[in-house]
């Protein structure tokens, strides 16, 4: 096998037999200000194929060439714009038609948290696209060679000197007539490049024997090296040490402890440090006494307790705690918050019905926080004095 891919690699290296076809005539210059004089004259001269080729982009090249803006760019932002385009449709179907869920009360179509997806397809499709379009449009494969490559022309453009290459298809070639514009301009070297026979066939030379053995051999060593990585050498020392040790695995039984489990509850009465246990736990709202709000009523607690209260509370009580469920009878709709039952309870009633929870109504103790809970109080009683105002609130 070894034997094969040297002899592969000689041949490869090997010139390849070229064939009488012209593509261009090319002039070697030595410094950047003949290359920027030569580009200058040739465009001046009306050639429209042709190209400058230089070891370092040189300033002040685009202008001598005249060249027009590339089209890579505008079709890089059509390809994001489809990209963020497909984005939203496909949240918008699925969060607003396909499959409806309100979650926290938000809206279906939630644009904050659909902008990373929007942001990653708009990338995703942009980069590929490009890509593609890139190497299918501009660069034209499946032709994988420049007749300019391979030649003393390229060897020396590529290196310490500046080259320039008329092309054969440019509407005013004539290749005795570029040859002595070339040296007019000053150039030195002037010489013909003729395109190489594998260019001129019409066979793809991506089905070419030695790709196709070129693509079996990467295939086979990145099969063997990752095989070889990730099969064995990550279960020989040292970097086994990570994997061979003594650990809890999922799904699988302890040894540790007689129940088999790896997690143990905690020792009933445990208290965490710098916890208070809610006293009235379990409890119903008729035994709660003495427990004062301990948020005072400001501008903050009432706009932190409305923001909690339309995200947890209002898919059930309303926007307003009126017992109007936006549930569409999905689930069994709460009494209203402006009863004079609700209205002549204390704040510690409100608390502990969120706390310990009441009827169908769950405890909310693990999903808002206890000064949240407090907060949500105090909105209410915002909604309860709006609903109930006095004359004397009037300005």
């Amino acid at each position: 096998m070894l034997k094969k891919i040297l002899k592969l690699d000689e041949e490869l290296a090997q010139d390849v037999p070229r064939s009488n076809k012209v593509h261009s005539v090319t002039a070697i210059f030595n410094t950047p200000d003949e290359i920027i004089h030569a580009a200058r004259e040739t465009s001046n001269a009306g050639y429209d194929k042709y190209d400058v080729y230089t070891p370092y982009p040189v300033h002040g090249m685009d202008a001598a060439m005249r060249l027009k803006d590339t089209m890579v760019g505008k079709f890089a932002f059509v390809a994001g714009l489809a990209g963020l385009t497909t984005a939203v449709s496909m949240i918008g179907y699925m969060s607003g038609i396909d499959y409806k869920n309100i979650i926290g009360g938000k809206p279906y179509f939630n644009l904050t948290a659909s902008v990373p997806i929007m942001f990653e397809l708009t990338i995703l499709l942009t980069g590929v696209l490009s890509i593609f379009g890139m190497l299918l449009l501009w660069n034209k494969l499946p032709q994988i060679s420049n007749p300019l490559h391979d030649t003393d022309f390229m060897k020396w453009a590529s290196t310490e000197k500046y080259g320039i290459a008329i092309e054969a298809d440019d509407a005013q070639f004539d290749i005795e007539k570029v040859k002595s514009f070339l040296a007019g301009v000053g150039g030195k070297d002037v010489g013909v490049v003729y395109f190489p026979e594998e260019n001129l066939v019409k066979r793809t030379p991506i089905f070419e024997k030695k790709f196709i053995y070129l693509l079996i051999v990467v295939a086979i060593v990145t099969a063997l090296g990752g095989y070889g990585a990730i099969g064995k050498l990550v279960n020989i020392l040292p970097y086994d040490w990570m994997h061979n040790q003594f650990k809890v695995t999922p799904q699988q039984p302890s040894t540790l402890f007689k129940d088999g489990r790896s997690m143990q509850r905690p020792v009933d009465g445990t208290v965490a440090r710098g916890f208070m246990p809610y006293e009235y736990t379990g409890m119903p709202d008729s035994l709660v006494k003495l427990l004062s709000n301990p948020v005072p009523m400001s501008e903050f607690s009432i706009e932190r307790g409305k923001k909690q209260f339309n995200t947890y509370c209002s898919p059930c009580h309303g926007y307003f705690g009126q017992g109007d469920s936006r549930l569409n009878g999905q689930f069994p709709n709460p009494p209203t918050l402006h009863s004079k039952k609700v209205r002549d309870w204390a704040d510690g009633n409100i608390y502990n019905v969120m706390t310990n929870g009441q009827n169908v109504m769950p405890s909310y103790a693990k999903q808002i926080s206890r000064d949240d809970r407090w907060a949500i109080v105090n909105y209410i009683r915002v909604l309860q004095r709006a609903e109930n105002a006095k004359d004397t609130d009037l300005p």
